[in-house]
């Protein structure tokens, strides 16, 4: 366990001292941003995988996310074995001012304002996160699900982020995030692997609104 604490130390210390504004990383993270604000509207599955080594945790989730422009509505999966189906665990809906916060298990929705100074990372706005707040260093590329990538670190330059670190696989076809990898000071890892993704999506800007009427018996708490 000392071991790890160390070695985890060490990992951040080095990663703080030696990230920088690596130019090649600069643009290769500016081709996606731009190619994603090119994109406008795009729907995408995503699989997720939370290790811990400490702790032996592996927890395994599947989501759904559209977007539109700051706009997104993101379905958190769980694989129910009664229905033998997926099934809808949490939903996530923000229009830009607005966010609903659903919890399928308790049939209760929570609506809040959007905090423009969250640190929570918005998956609106993952293609621009390198764009204030971090610094970037390019790790060279290699070949992820037979699709070469380029990789790129992001370090917070504040010393008590939840994250120390968040390395993104970007295509180097269509400029489009493959993966990405969040590591936390606690030891745990977050993987996120795009397994579907269809740009030019068409969608309506009242799919980023709740809907009450489509959840039968739901309870509201409206914080705002």
């Amino acid at each position: 366990m000392k071991k790890f604490v160390f070695g985890l130390f060490l990992a951040i210390f080095s990663l703080t001292a030696f990230a920088q504004y690596d130019p090649k990383a600069l643009e290769t993270l500016d081709a996606m941003s731009k190619r994603y604000k090119e994109i406008n509207a795009f729907e995408a599955s995503i699989s997720s995988v939370m290790t811990n080594e400490v702790e032996k945790l592996r927890e395994e989730m599947k989501a759904r996310i559209t977007v539109k422009g700051e706009k997104f509505r993101l379905v958190l999966l769980s694989f129910d074995p009664e229905k033998k189906t997926e099934v809808t665990d949490q939903e996530v809906i923000n229009n830009g001012t607005t966010v609903w916060t659903y919890v399928a298990s308790a049939k209760e929705v929570t609506i809040d304002d959007v905090d423009p100074t969250s640190d929570e990372i918005n998956p609106a706005k993952i293609h621009e996160i390198y764009k204030k707040g971090y610094k970037y260093l390019y790790l060279g590329e290699q070949t992820e699900a037979g699709v070469p990538v380029e990789v790129v670190d992001l370090v917070p330059e504040k010393r008590n982020a939840q994250y120390f670190k968040i390395r993104m696989n970007i295509s180097k076809k269509d400029r489009t995030i493959k993966s990405w990898v969040m590591f936390d000071k606690s030891g745990s890892r977050y993987t996120y692997t795009v397994t579907k993704f269809t740009p030019g999506a068409k969608v309506d800007d009242a799919f980023f609104v709740f809907d009450p009427k489509k959840y039968p018996g739901v309870a509201v708490e409206d914080l705002r």
